[in-house]
């Protein structure tokens, strides 16, 4: 009888963790979804021959078209610079695969590049300030090098970037796998973003719903998280004919601070923001990093 009380006990506290468990996901879920929603209020969308583009387009000023980074979409992009929409233009586009946007069967990052050109005719933009965060920076700095006669300066924010010499080896998948990739599983995740990622754990309501963001995400897994990796010519950043500003944190556990470094002495005409901690969201210096951002681009 007594044994029998003490797995009844076991048994109420276990269902009492469930359930407490099962409200905080509930919680972070829902309060997610409240937050895209006015994200998706603010969008567009436009038809291009990729298929389907959404974007924010708010401020107005010199032009910043944004692409975001992986688990991302067109509310992540808007939100770097969402403070800076009365003295710039912002153009926040989902990339290939995140929420309003299409994939392509034959997607790649030159596509997309063709894609956001097509944004800008669209919108009566000839030239844009190109801002890329994390995974986003492959996009960016593949369109001031194939497009420099669009860009007024391209901005690598925590990006990746090219091995700092040619080199054919393949790079295999990087990013979450798939089964990872659902709402539940993404939030159980997510107290373990701090010690492997350097991100807080309530970074998780700005991913979740993951549902719209999931081709994407396996779109940069298999694709533009490799694809600078034995194509070295087409990233070399050496070539770049236009001004680049640098941003990045010494203790980024996802991109290489030590990369961004070396490439800051190796790109024309550069600026180098090195931060000296915040991790890959270099929480705590925002004040630095719009100084830098209002001094590179300039105002119109």
């Amino acid at each position: 009888m007594k044994r029998r009380k003490i797995w009844i006990v076991i048994l109420i506290v276990v269902i009492g963790l469930i359930d407490i468990l099962g409200l905080n996901y509930l919680s972070v879920l829902n309060t997610a979804k409240a937050r895209f929603a006015v994200y998706q209020e603010k969008a567009q969308t436009l038809q291009t021959t990729q298929g389907k583009v959404s974007y924010i387009d708010e401020g107005s000023g010199t032009p910043v078209l944004v692409c975001h980074g992986i688990c991302g979409g067109y509310d992540q992009g808007f939100d770097v610079l969402k403070d800076k929409t009365d003295s710039c233009r912002v153009i926040a586009p989902s990339r290939f695969g995140y929420p309003g946007s299409d994939l392509p069967e034959n997607a790649s990052v030159d596509l997309q590049v063709e894609a956001y050109v097509e944004l800008l005719d669209a919108l009566g933009i000839e030239k844009a300030y190109v801002l890329g965060t994390s995974a986003g920076g492959t996009v960016a700095i593949r369109m001031a090098l194939a497009h420099p006669e669009r860009c007024k300066g391209l901005i690598l924010y925590c990006s990746g970037y090219p091995n700092e010499q040619a080199s054919e080896k393949k790079s295999g998948i990087s990013g979450p796998p798939a089964f990872v990739c659902n709402d539940f599983c993404m939030w159980l995740f997510s107290p373990l973003f701090e010690p492997l990622m350097g991100m807080d754990s309530d970074t998780v309501r700005t991913i979740l719903p993951i549902a719209d963001r999931k081709e994407g995400i396996l779109f940069d897994s298999r694709v533009v998280n490799g694809a600078k990796a034995g194509h070295f010519e087409d990233y070399n950043l050496e070539k770049s004919q236009v001004p680049v500003l640098i941003i990045h944190a010494k203790d980024d556990k996802l991109a290489s601070f030590a990369s961004a470094e070396e490439w800051s002495r190796r790109i024309p005409n550069c600026t180098f923001l090195p931060i000296p901690d915040g991790g890959h969201t270099m929480r705590g210096h925002a004040a630095e990093i719009s100084q830098a951002l209002d001094q590179f681009i300039k105002a119109e």
